[in-house]
Parts: C-alpha cells; sequence; structure tokens
C-alpha cells in the first residue's frame, strides 16, 4: 500500500461550458542498451478500472490547480509516475461513459494533454490497487491499444509522435538525453 494519498471527490472539480476539464499526459522514456540511452521510445500505458484495455494516465482538473499541477499528479497518482512535462500536445474532446453530473449532463469531458518525461518509476502509488497494470509499449502498440475504445487519446498519441519525430531531428548530439 502506498502512502501517497490520491484525491477523490467532485467539489473541486473543473468545468467550462458543459465540459469537465481533466488533464493528462503521455508518460514517456528512452530505451536503454548496456547502461547507453538510445532515441528509441517507449510510452507507459495503464489499465482502466472501467474496462478492458489500456490507456494513458488523465483524471479531473480541479480549481487548486494549474493544467500542468492536474496532469503530473494524475501521473503519480495513476501510473506511479513522477517527471517532467516536456511539451503540451493539445486540448481533446471526449464523451465519459462514467462521468456524468449536473455540470455535465451528457458526460462532455475536454482533457489537456502533455508529454511527460518519465524520471521516476514508483514501487507503490495511490490508485495501483485499481489500476495495478502499468506496460511500457511502443508508439506502434500504444496506438492498436487506443484503437477501439480511446480514439481521442489516439490523436494525443499521433500528436506526441510528431513532436517526438521533430524533436529527434532537431538534436543533434545526446547529450540532451535524459
Amino acid at each position: 500500500m502506498s502512502d501517497l494519498v490520491a484525491r477523490t471527490g467532485r467539489h473541486q472539480q473543473r468545468y467550462q461550458d458543459g465540459f469537465r476539464l481533466v488533464a493528462g499526459c503521455i508518460p514517456f522514456k528512452y530505451d536503454e542498451y548496456c547502461g547507453v540511452k538510445s532515441k528509441e521510445v517507449k510510452v507507459l500505458m495503464i489499465n482502466s478500472p472501467s474496462g478492458p484495455g489500456l490507456l494513458f494516465p488523465k483524471g479531473g482538473w480541479e480549481n487548486d490547480e494549474t493544467k500542468e499541477e492536474a496532469a503530473l499528479r494524475e501521473a503519480m497518482e495513476e501510473a506511479g509516475v513522477r517527471g517532467e512535462l516536456k511539451e503540451f500536445l493539445g486540448y481533446y474532446e471526449f464523451k465519459s461513459k462514467t462521468h456524468v453530473d449536473e455540470f455535465s449532463p451528457e458526460g462532455r469531458c475536454k482533457a489537456a494533454m502533455f508529454a511527460l518525461l518519465v524520471e521516476e518509476v514508483l514501487s507503490s502509488w495511490p490508485e495501483q490497487d485499481t489500476r495495478h497494470q502499468r506496460q511500457w509499449v511502443t508508439i506502434t502498440e500504444a496506438a492498436e491499444q487506443l484503437q477501439s475504445r480511446h480514439a481521442w487519446m489516439k490523436e494525443a498519441l499521433e500528436v506526441f509522435s510528431k513532436w517526438h519525430a521533430g524533436k529527434d531531428d532537431n538534436d543533434d548530439n545526446d547529450s540532451e538525453l535524459p
């Protein structure tokens, strides 16, 4: 069990124009071969307690935090990782099947998504009892996981992939790799 505690409840939840605002990230790392970091990237996916398949950590953006703070908190609570936000990937709209309330009666959500360079993987984290599966996968494998259930996350992954490819083109020396 983790000493860290996840936030619960909706009393601090942000809403805007009928949308529940959420924040999340695509956690990533670079593979290592014989102790040397490569430019091959892996992304971290977690299981969902509400259905099959893997997804990226995301959750409610609360009134007392920025979208960046919310994304970092959700990564720690749901995936048990900490790191540095590297890029804002955009806003994505989707319809939640589980979060319908008086402020968003149709379950409409708007997610602010970021690229998170993982610096620490925790051995215990607040939601590990319900999100016990963490899996590092390639971008292609992540896209396959998101194919049928989370189209908006697949869109965010495509933006991440383009950003990362462009970042690699601009990185002529490996000293910038973590």
